[in-house]
This record gives C-alpha cells, structure tokens and sequence, in this order.
C-alpha cells in the first residue's frame, strides 16, 4: 500500500538508507571484526553485542528499503488555497491565542518539534481542505480546540 511523503522526506529516507547501508554497516563490521580476535567466541560479551547490533541494523535498512519501495511522493498542491498535503499552514487556537505552523505530512517524517504533523492526526485531518479565515474543531483528549486558518505557505 503507497505510502504518501513529500518530496524532502523522500530525500531524507534515502539518505539516511545511504548512511545506514555504507557507513553504519562498516562501522559494526569493524567491531564484530575486532571482537572475533579476542578469541573464545562463546564467552566473548563484545561480540554477541556488536552482532546483535548487526541483526537490528539490517532489520532497520530492510524497513526503511520496504518505505522506499512503498513511497508515493506527493508535491504540494500551492495553488489549491486551501490547507493540503504537503502545504504548510499558520493557525491561531482561538482558546488561548497561541499560534502555530504546521507542514502537513506523511506519517513516517512527523516531527512535530520542527512543526511536521502527520497528515492522519486528528489536527491534520480537521485542517485538510479548509481555507484562510475558516475555523476547525478538533477532538482532542483535553477537550474540543478551535484553530482559525491565518495564511497558508511558508
């Protein structure tokens, strides 16, 4: 099943598979490598550690190989005028004045930290299709939040 992601997450899965794939792999070979020459295998502690590291390294490159084979890269939609995948929007919660900006992205790149929410989140959901000036209700476990949609784009 396709998993949307914008063209930069695309990027940054690729990457970060370049990383694991060269660099990672070297490094954990070189300690299973050192590891085997302090002799007796069986009570060796560093090398059962460095191939258990091994196992969830290739683990980690076989899930991030089957994201890139899945991925559906979606461009942002800029002309659309109104909040859509990929596009960035600034909102206002009317509760308590607080504003926020949000890009509207695929599940696996959401870091809301740097303001990257997940396109399946209640918020993203509530702000999907609406325009500047409109106000969505979310259901949050705190209660109901009123967002008004101040401008989209970055």
């Amino acid at each position: 099943m396709p998993e949307a992601i914008t063209p930069e997450g695309l990027e940054q899965l690729k990457a970060e598979l370049e990383e694991l794939e060269t660099v990672a792999r070297r490094e954990v070979a070189d300690r299973i490598l050192s590891a085997r020459q302090h002799g007796d295998l069986s009570e060796n502690a560093e090398y059962h550690a460095a191939k258990e590291d091994q196992a969830h390294l290739e683990t980690k490159i076989a899930r991030l190989t089957e994201r890139l084979r899945n991925a559906a890269v979606v461009e942002a939609d800029t002309s659309a005028g109104v909040v859509t995948f990929g596009g960035t929007v600034h909102v206002v919660d009317e509760g308590n004045g607080r504003e926020a900006s949000y890009t509207i992205v695929g599940p696996t790149e959401a870091d809301l930290a740097s303001g990257k929410l997940s396109s399946e989140s209640p918020v993203a959901q509530a702000l999907m299709g609406a325009a500047p000036g409109a106000t969505v209700v979310v259901s949050t476990p705190g209660g109901s939040r009123r967002l008004r949609v101040e401008r989209l784009g970055s």
